[in-house]
């Protein structure tokens, strides 16, 4: 079964928007309707599990990802992911690496990563919530946690509308059909030889920041930019600004391109 997702634009460069793990491709929404108006050839998907797409096997994330490239008859692709989409977008390069032509990293995931005690305490407290049935709990427990302090009311309902659609379509799956773990090491990463821009929130939970330095440390071709003014999901809660920036990005960015750095303020 192919990924849902929507397909816009006629460039040169396709790129493909993965969603984070407590959103889906809903969360898009600007920066889709931004880069299709720049010139490019713009996909956003529901990865299985989220949003339209439902769990209907065992799967792996960047498998699926890169069988939607072949539907749509992609060979390459620009691969922009937020938070969990960014670690299926690395996992891609890794597994796939004549796939991807760049990686913007938004507060992305890092495969192989030890999170903090204090993080896996986060996990334990929304197993709690899930399993005692309370899903609102579990909703609002995201929400709170994953949206920094520019996020205004509109994004935090449209975050909760997307983790609750995730929370029901992942709990109602059998057990036999939860991902497959792609078995990426943060060491594999070292291989990506694509330009790469790894993004961080000021106000993100201390394991994402620390990712993302990892991050611009370990790929060989990376840009590294913090946001002052970003929380974990900088889509949302400044889309305009954020959308602009990958953009800047992108621009440069062909078959082979080298990547123009973004005009904003980083380290």
């Amino acid at each position: 079964m192919m990924l849902s997702h929507d397909l816009a634009g006629q460039g040169h460069l396709t790129i493909v928007l993965l969603h984070s793990g407590v959103c889906d491709r809903r969360m898009w929404d600007t920066q889709f309707a931004a880069l299709t108006a720049a010139g490019y050839r713009v996909v956003r998907c529901d990865l299985r599990g989220f949003g339209e797409t439902p769990v209907d096997r065992p799967h792996t994330h960047c498998d699926d990802v890169v069988e939607l490239l072949d539907a749509l008859g992609v060979e390459r692709a620009a691969l922009v992911g937020s938070s969990f989409g960014g670690e299926v977008a690395l996992e891609t390069a890794v597994r796939h690496p004549g796939r991807v032509s760049a990686l913007a990293l938004l507060c992305a995931g890092m495969p192989g990563f030890a999170a903090s005690d204090e993080l896996r305490a986060w996990g334990r407290r929304e197993d709690e919530l899930l399993e005692a049935g309370d899903i609102d709990g579990a909703v609002a427990l995201n929400v709170d946690t994953w949206l920094g302090p520019d996020a205004d009311d509109e994004a935090r309902a449209r975050v909760r509308v997307m983790q609750r659609r995730a929370f029901d379509i992942q709990l109602a799956a059998p057990a036999e059909f939860r991902p497959v773990d792609a078995g990426v090491a943060s060491a594999d990463l070292a291989g990506i030889d694509v330009p790469c821009l790894v993004v961080s929130g000021a106000h993100d939970v201390p394991d994402f920041r620390e990712m993302a330095t990892r991050l611009a440390d370990l790929l060989p071709d990376a840009q590294y930019l913090d946001l002052e003014w970003a929380g974990h999901l900088p889509a949302l809660e400044r889309p305009d600004e954020t959308a602009k920036l990958l953009a800047e990005f992108l621009t440069g960015v062909g078959g082979d391109g080298a990547a123009t750095a973004p005009s904003v303020s980083g380290r």
